[in-house]
């Protein structure tokens, strides 16, 4: 078993993410994983991300707040405990337009097996 605290998740610090904490919960350098990585962003008021696809899908569900997620297909404001899937390849933004801050947890496949930390 490999548990990580909350208080003490590494932070990471992907590209093209303004105005937020992300940490990893499970995989990378947060510990063993065989199949996904785990992580959470708090993103604060106005924060964001700019469009991208990644080449694995994405899951991500909203934990506190509201997270306003835009495809190429139209935009939907998930609340607490909604969940959307983005496909491989489709093209993504989060933003926060909200008064407060928005946690949101990530699930992601690892792109290659070598890399499941």
């Amino acid at each position: 078993m490999n548990i990580t605290r909350f208080e003490g998740a590494p932070e990471y610090f992907p590209p093209n993410h303004f105005s937020m904490r992300c940490v990893r919960l499970q995989g990378h350098e947060a510990g063993p994983a065989e199949s996904l990585w785990l992580g959470v962003s708090t993103i604060e008021q106005g924060g964001y991300t700019t469009s991208g696809a990644s080449p694995v899908e994405k899951h991500y569900v909203v934990l506190e707040g509201e997270v306003t997620v835009i495809t190429e297909s139209g935009e939907a404001v998930l609340m607490a405990f909604d969940s959307c899937r983005i496909a491989p390849g489709e093209r993504r933004a989060l933003h926060n337009r909200s008064s407060n801050p928005a946690k949101i947890l990530l699930a992601m496949p690892f792109l290659h097996p070598e890399h499941s930390g």
